[in-house]
C-alpha cells in the first residue's frame, strides 16, 4: 500500500474526503469516456449528477470518504502514480484559506481571526471551520478552496480551528446586478451600548482602512467587484461597531474615484454591501 493511499484511508475514517494528485498538484485527468464531460459531469457535492464512473474522474468531484472506493483497482494505477495528495474541503465542512505570499500573510495576520494553520510552500493555509463558496483571486496572493473545489494535503496543521468569519465569506461575494436607491446618509449604525470599536484598539480600524485603500489602488482589473468587495469586507468587520465615521467612508471612496469609479457607484457599492449585511 501506498504513503498517499494510507493517508487517504486515514483521511477517510475521520471525514475528509481525498484524492490522488499527480506531478504538478493538480487531479488525474477524467477517463476516456467522460473525458470534456461527455457523461454529464458531476455538478455537485451534494448532488454527484449522472456519471458513475468508478475511476478517479472529475477533480474534486472524486474525492471520498468510501474505503471501498479508495481501494478499488480502477484507482489502484493513480496511486501508484501519485506525487501527493489533495482533498475536498468544503466536503469536509472546511475552508481553506490559500495565502500565497508574504503580502497576504500580513493581511490574513491583521485582519482574520487566528485558526488552524498550515505551512505551504511559499505561504500558509489557513483552515476554518465552515464550507462556502470557493473563489480565486478574491485578493492579490489569496484564493478561497472549499465546496466544489479541492485543496493539497499537507498535514493536519497546528492552532485550534475557528468558525468560519464573515469577512471571509464576504470575499466570495459577487456585487448585486440589482442596485437599491442610494440612502440620504452613509452613517453605519452603532451598536447598542456604546460605539466603541470591539476590535482591539482604534490603531486596528485605521490599518484596516488603510488596508482596504491600497486593496482598491492595488487593483488592475475588475475595478466594480474589488471596490464592493473592499466595503463589504470592512463593513462586515466594523459595520456593527459604530466606529466608521464619515471621514473613513470619504478616504474609501476616494482611493475608489481615484481608480475610475463615480461617485454614484461608490454610493450604489456601499449601499449594496449594508444590504447584503443587513445593516
Amino acid at each position: 500500500m501506498s504513503v498517499h493511499l494510507r493517508t487517504a484511508l486515514e483521511l477517510a475514517a475521520a471525514g475528509v474526503p481525498p484524492l490522488p494528485l499527480r506531478a504538478g498538484k493538480v487531479p488525474f485527468g477524467n477517463c476516456r469516456t467522460c473525458a470534456k464531460n461527455a457523461c454529464g459531469g458531476r455538478p455537485n457535492m451534494k448532488t454527484p449528477g449522472p456519471c458513475t464512473c468508478p475511476d478517479v474522474c472529475h477533480a474534486w468531484a472524486a474525492a471520498t470518504t468510501d474505503p471501498n472506493v479508495l481501494n478499488s483497482p480502477q484507482w489502484a494505477t493513480a496511486w501508484r502514480q501519485a506525487a501527493g495528495l489533495g482533498y475536498h474541503p468544503g466536503g469536509a465542512g472546511v475552508t481553506v484559506v490559500d495565502l500565497d505570499n508574504a503580502q497576504a500573510l500580513t493581511w490574513a495576520s491583521d485582519t482574520l481571526p487566528a485558526t488552524r494553520t498550515v505551512p505551504t510552500t511559499r505561504g500558509e493555509h489557513w483552515i476554518y471551520q465552515g464550507a462556502m463558496r470557493s473563489a480565486n483571486g478574491v485578493r492579490p496572493g489569496v484564493d478561497i478552496k472549499s465546496s466544489m473545489a479541492y485543496a493539497r494535503w499537507l498535514g493536519p496543521g497546528t492552532g485550534r480551528m475557528t468558525a468560519l468569519p464573515e469577512v471571509v465569506r464576504a470575499l466570495a461575494v459577487k456585487e448585486p446586478t440589482t442596485v437599491r436607491p442610494a440612502p440620504q446618509s452613509l452613517t453605519v449604525p452603532a451598536r447598542t451600548g456604546g460605539g466603541e470599536c470591539r476590535h482591539r484598539t482604534p490603531a486596528y480600524l485605521n490599518r484596516g482602512i488603510a488596508m482596504a485603500e491600497q486593496r482598491i489602488t492595488e487593483a488592475r482589473a475588475g475595478i466594480h467587484a474589488t471596490v464592493y468587495r473592499t466595503f463589504l469586507a470592512v463593513l462586515s468587520t466594523h459595520g456593527r461597531c459604530g466606529c466608521l465615521t464619515d471621514a473613513h467612508t470619504a478616504r474609501l471612496f476616494a482611493a475608489a474615484q481615484a481608480k475610475g469609479e463615480s461617485p454614484r457607484h461608490c454610493t450604489d457599492a456601499w449601499t449594496n454591501a449594508l444590504t447584503t449585511l443587513g445593516l
